[in-house]
């Protein structure tokens, strides 16, 4: 076992079985957290002489002290004085002692005027960005937070607004009205009727969201560029996203006639309330088009003369939501896919080593269920699924050099077929010249959705039970990490009416309900989860007039028959604009359709021709989770931790579920988890024959049998959880290989842990917790001392390594932190440590591993796994600047096989030994030759420099963007790797 912090002996002994509501079952738990807090005070002690755990044990014990002087400072205490809220409010038990932020402001649309006004003289729109500050702030000053400078940091969400804090009131039917705060201009909607209530959201959205809404539903339908533009950006989007969710007109409408259908009356009103939110949102368009005060990116991009007021805007439909839904869903609810891939990197390994010892060495690579790797749930409770068969059947690997991606483009014509697209730009009046051109890089980043959807995956969590409190009560630190945009992707709202009752986020244009924030004595948030939810299928191909069968064929067999696929094609064009000067073009997207789902590349599989099909649960279904969010709303629904469960086993995408309130803390994992046919393994591309398909398939639908409820990984009251889009529990099979012995959830297990081992917890001592993980360096916090273990083996005696070694070390020993030195400083305290990190670990892994593994496998892994996702990096859901940071790497690898050339013990080794071919001297030979080479690699060359930052501009090269959606813009500020939207809650009360 590697030498970790001290709680990294996981897996100590069962805990509380996963639903105990009881007072017995809650005895246990603090019976069962004794014994393991116990058992990882003795693993510490025995690895004390690890330099890693001498200096974690430091860190945690000054989180440990900072807690206990918390209790004084702020013990109970709620949000600052001065944050003015509605008094006694009968449906609200938190008491002001629930808070919440949203970067950059509630305001997410601007008129002509307003953009104008923001590009020549700099101003923003009334709370464009008035949460900006308070969530930058938070980075520099958790250290010495308490529970009553809270409000410093986090707004108040409790119910309602006070009359003293009314900014204005909005009726757009008798029977609903929209009162936003002076502070934030929230909207705290309210109805005396469900359709009010719901009319009402859907016209605070287009108050807030209209533009972003608008471009969200042509991205879901493929028509990006025809209404934006031919940017090569917005090019690359719809290219990347429109394969995987494919629908024509009537194929939408089905979705939402199949939510009627088999939902019962709760279905009947969700699809009613959805009528109700776009009759709203309508209502909007039409009054704000009239009025001319719609968004000025309508003028921008050409829909409406700014002049003549000529043009108008699209009317929203209800199947734009299902349009909206399958984009939110492939950026944060998939999980799975890739099989193609994952095949063609086995191919490699078993090229490289033969057969029997290629699969143990990938196997090792791919980590499915890693022994250590952290766990939400850590009490060893097991719940299997998508394991690896002993014998798989219905393999369908391609044949070497066989395998061919399926053509997307056809019919280029002018800036479509450049490599550059060419600019024209249009004439512009001169008042408007400074906003010619806003859209030339598109409006929004290209590779939004490369990649499979199991690498979507953010957002973090931090729960722990009242056991473990100063109070009593649960303590919840949790948000989605949703990326940084302008306007945001989330929406803030209040809703209130009949069987709704709850505040806080949902995405923009299907907000009927809150997705992410409290109801009234609760408190729910969500990461993104990632199991494998996708299956590639090998369909053998056919020509249905009796011909021989080609790579090219469009037929394929299915169940015996041959059956000719359906064409489904996208045309789109554009002319150039004052927003977007791309010349003139337009292309012919094209995708192929079988039963067993859209065509993705195609191959030989034993010489005869195939096709690779991609088949994920949830298409078709993209907005079937709208129950499990109207049941999450509903206050007679949710009335405690196992009916929240339940409520959340009706949400369809792949999310990590959590919940608290006055009594108990409580996760569950959703997802519609199909259940494979006995032997198959889906990691891997299988036959498409009646034998290996889900069962109980049924193509009409994509419906298939799902696993039980009580097979997902749930859990109440365990002593504290942490998700960072980590495993959700042993046995539930990881759907890309990056959940390995390191992983961005150990920045958070390892304080939580010590937080509860000592107890006593607040609202501030779990924020500091998040906070702290939210500006430290994974590499050095967790891989860095291994590094240095075996650099320090012998004595370094070149003085230019031993100056970059005691560099590493001095960070190291400050906590590994890519922080300013004060607020406002742009300098990071140990710049140069952080600069020699950055450069050195691609030099260090690649030197590592490369010759060992052989140039084509190592190529191939890293495909399947990147090296590094530091913050400087260009990856993530914006591209560069996107705050979120370590979620990928090889940072498992490297430490794994660093303590086996230590001799070290590890659990669920690699299958070889790499750095150094296995000897410790030439292994530390490697790490200091790269380490010398990175330390003379000038910051100019480790950070290149963008439209944003300068060459060399470390703080820059790190710092969070957000990505401009329309023409308002925010000036950088300093990394922070947290979720976008954050909750604080500790509820005192229960109905």
């Amino acid at each position: 076992m590697r030498s970790r912090t001290p709680h990294h002996g996981r897996l100590v002994g069962r805990g509380p079985a996963h639903n105990a509501r009881t007072a017995s079952a809650r005895t246990a738990s603090v019976r069962a957290a004794s014994v393991r807090t116990a058992s990882a005070r003795t693993t510490s002690v025995r690895a004390a002489a690890s330099s890693r755990v001498t200096r974690t044990t430091r860190r945690t014990t000054t989180f440990v002290a900072a807690a206990v002087l918390a209790l004084t400072a702020g013990l109970l205490s709620p949000l600052a004085a001065g944050t003015a809220v509605a008094a006694g409010d009968p449906d609200d038990y938190c008491d002001q002692q629930c808070a919440d932020i949203l970067p950059p402001g509630a305001n997410g649309n601007a008129t002509l005027a307003e953009i104008l006004a923001h590009k020549v003289f700099g101003t923003q729109p009334k709370h464009a960005e008035d949460q900006l500050a308070a969530y930058d702030s938070l980075s520099s000053g958790y250290p010495s937070l308490t529970d009553a400078q809270l409000g410093s940091f986090f707004d108040d969400s409790s119910f309602g607004v006070s009359t003293a804090d009314t900014e204005s009131v909005t009726s757009p039917r008798e029977d609903v009205t929209i009162t936003r705060d002076k502070k934030y201009g929230i909207p705290h909607i309210k109805g005396t009727t469900r359709y009010g209530t719901e009319f009402g959201a859907g016209y605070a959205a287009g108050q807030d969201r209209m533009w972003l809404i608008d471009l969200f539903r042509h991205i879901g339908r493929g028509e990006l560029t025809s209404f934006a533009g031919g940017a090569l950006a917005n090019q690359g989007l719809e290219q990347e996203f429109w394969p995987q969710a494919p629908y024509t007109e009537e194929d939408l409408q089905r979705q939402v006639d199949y939510i009627r259908a088999h939902n019962g009356a709760r279905g009947e009103q969700a699809m009613n309330d959805a009528q109700a939110y776009i009759d709203g949102l309508n209502a909007y368009r039409e009054k704000s088009k009239k009025g001319r005060y719609f968004p000025g990116e309508y003028d921008l991009t050409g829909k409406i003369d700014p002049i003549t007021n000529a043009g108008d805007i699209e009317p929203f439909k209800v199947t734009d939501m299902i349009a909206l839904a399958s984009v939110v869903g492939g950026l944060f609810g998939n999980g799975g896919g890739g099989e193609v891939d994952q095949a063609l990197s086995l191919l490699a390994a078993q090229q490289k080593y033969g057969v029997e010892k290629g699969t143990e060495v990938w196997e090792s690579f791919r980590q499915r269920d890693d022994p250590e790797t952290v766990s939400t749930i850590h009490d060893g409770t097991a719940f299997p699924y998508a394991e690896k068969p002993a014998h798989a059947a219905g393999l369908a690997l391609p044949d070497a050099g066989s395998v061919t991606k399926e053509p997307l483009l056809f019919d280029r014509t002018g800036s479509a077929a450049q490599a550059k697209p060419a600019k024209d730009p249009v004439k512009a009046p001169k008042s408007l010249k400074p906003l010619q051109g806003v859209f030339d890089d598109g409006v929004l980043p290209g590779d939004l959705f490369s990649g499979d959807a199991s690498k979507k995956g953010m957002s973090n969590a931090l729960l722990v039970s009242g056991e473990h409190t100063a109070s009593g009560h649960p303590v919840a630190v949790f948000g989605p990490q949703t990326g940084y945009f302008a306007p945001q992707l989330l929406m803030q709202q209040e809703l209130q009416g009949p069987g709704i009752s709850a505040r806080g986020v949902s995405f923009a244009g299907v907000g009927m309900y809150v997705q992410l924030g409290r109801g009234q004595d609760y408190s729910w948030s969500a990461t993104s989860a990632g199991q494998d939810i996708t299956d590639t299928y090998a369909v053998e191909l056919c020509d249905t007039d009796g011909s021989a069968a080609t790579k090219d064929s469009t037929g394929y067999r299915y169940h015996g028959t041959c059956t000719p696929m359906e064409k489904l094609e996208r045309v789109n064009s554009w002319n150039p604009t004052l927003a977007d000067s791309t010349a003139k073009g337009s292309y012919r997207m094209q995708v192929f359709r079988t039963k067993y789902g859209i065509v993705t590349h195609r191959a030989t599989v034993g010489g005869k021709p195939v096709a690779y099909t991609s088949l994920r649960s949830t298409y078709r279904h993209e907005a079937d989770s709208i129950v499990g969010f109207q049941m999450l709303n509903d206050p007679g629904y949710v009335k405690d931790a196992k009916s929240f469960q339940d409520a959340a086993s009706h949400i369809a995408y792949a999310f990590n579920w959590f919940y608290a309130d006055s009594r108990d803390i409580a996760y569950y994992n959703s997802g519609s988890n199909p259940v494979r046919a006995a032997d198959v393994d889906g990691t891997f591309p299988v036959k498409a024959e009646p034998a290996y398909e889900w069962k109980d398939f049924d193509p009409t639908d994509n419906t298939s049998a799902l696993t039980p409820p009580d097979q997902h990984p749930q859990s109440v009251n365990q002593d504290y959880y942490v998700s960072w889009n980590n495993k959700q529990a042993k046995g539930y099979t990881a759907a890309n290989p990056s959940l390995g012995s390191v992983h961005r959830a150990d920045l958070l297990d390892d304080r939580v842990k010590a937080l509860t081992a000592a107890g006593g917890v607040t609202r501030a001592s779990l924020t500091r917790a998040m906070a702290e993980a939210a500006v430290t360096d994974l590499r050095g916090e967790d891989v860095l001392p291994t590094l240095l273990k075996v650099i320090r083996s012998r004595p370094v005696t070149d003085p230019e390594q031993a100056a970059a070694v005691q560099q590493l070390e001095s960070w190291l020993d400050d906590g590994a932190q890519r922080k300013e030195t004060s607020k406002g400083s742009k300098a990071y305290g140990h710049g140069e440590a952080v600069r020699i990190m950055d450069a050195w670990w691609p030099r260090l892994v690649e030197a590592e591993f490369a010759p060992g593994l052989g140039d084509g496998l190592y190529a191939s892994l890293t495909s399947l796994l990147t090296v590094d996702e530091s913050p400087s990096a260009a990856h993530g859901p914006t591209g560069a600047h996107a705050g979120s940071s370590f979620q990928y790497g090889w940072w498992g690898y490297v430490s794994k096989d660093l303590r086996a050339v230590l001799g070290e013990e590890v659990e669920g080794p690699l299958g070889a030994e790499y750095c150094g071919a296995g000897d410790l001297s030439a292994c530390r030979t490697t790490l200091l030759t790269t380490l010398a080479q990175a330390a003379a690699v000038p910051a100019d060359q480790v950070y290149p420099g963008d439209d944003s930052c300068a060459a060399g501009d470390q703080w820059c090269s790190d710092a969070i963007i957000h990505r401009a959606l329309g023409g308002i813009t925010h000036q950088p500020f300093p990394w922070q790797n947290r979720p976008t939207y954050q909750q604080v809650v500790e509820f005192p009360r229960h109905r």
